[in-house]
């Protein structure tokens, strides 16, 4: 019981840590938002706002911890913690990185008053044959490896075609790519299927970035001077191409 009593104020103190170097340019209202939210969400194993209140054992009542922090969400992450977390996670990562780029689904089937609700993809319920719409939002999320290979959030967005001003799920991948160009002007991006569009390749060829983007099966390369489609490529060269590879110098 002493040991695991002990490993857990290590751990309390670790998240701290890591917390007030993220918030070291906050002033004290800011840094303990910060401070609650990160110990909250990784104590409680949760992102609900009641039970990241529950971790935090506060004297006052809960609905009004619920609201301070509510209060906070709504005025979004102040840029200086944006800067320092960006300053912080630049050490661990590689000069050249590996960046991961994917869209996941919010459902919310049952919701009426959530703000710009739109329709989209059910990733869960829609197959090869059918697709199925819900009522929710999409997530484009960035992620860098580390030296460890370790998955770094590097931007985070939800979003709907129903917000205002709202342009094109494409305008905010390319606002994920050129956070990622920001951060490592030169790495390799890696998306799925879903981004095989003509208008990524020019992006990041115009970035002058390195990527690898899974095909689908409409996409046509030029072979021997002709269209053929990917899938057939792909059929008539599986497991038969042999090719020198170096690997870290190996």
């Amino acid at each position: 019981m002493t040991n695991c009593t002990s490993n857990t104020y290590a751990m309390k103190r670790d998240i701290l840590t890591f917390s007030n170097k993220i918030s070291s340019s906050l002033n004290k209202s800011d840094s303990k938002f910060t401070a609650d939210m990160t110990y909250g969400i990784l104590a409680s194993n949760s992102c609900l706002l009641t039970d990241i209140v529950d971790q935090l054992h506060e004297t006052t009542k809960k609905v009004n911890s619920v609201e301070r922090l509510s209060k906070h969400l709504v005025k979004g992450i102040p840029e200086g913690a944006i800067q320092s977390y960006y300053n912080t996670i630049s050490k661990w990562i590689p000069s050249n990185p590996v960046i991961h780029i994917d869209d996941s689904d919010i459902i919310k089937p049952k919701g009426y008053k959530f703000e710009s609700l739109g329709r989209i993809r059910d990733g869960s319920k829609s197959t090869n044959s059918k697709t199925i719409y819900e009522k929710g939002y999409l997530v484009t999320e960035a992620c860098v490896l580390s030296n460890n290979h370790h998955p770094i959030s590097i931007y985070s967005k939800i979003h709907s075609s129903k917000e205002k001003n709202y342009k094109s799920a494409n305008t905010i991948t390319f606002e994920a790519i050129e956070q990622g160009t920001k951060l490592f002007p030169h790495a390799t991006y890696v998306m799925d299927r879903g981004y095989d569009d003509n208008k990524m390749f020019l992006k990041l060829d115009e970035l002058n970035q390195d990527y690898v983007i899974r095909l689908t099966a409409k996409r046509k390369l030029l072979y021997h001077n002709k269209w053929t489609k990917a899938t057939e490529l792909r059929n008539c060269r599986k497991g038969k191409i042999k090719m020198p590879l170096h690997y870290k110098g190996t």
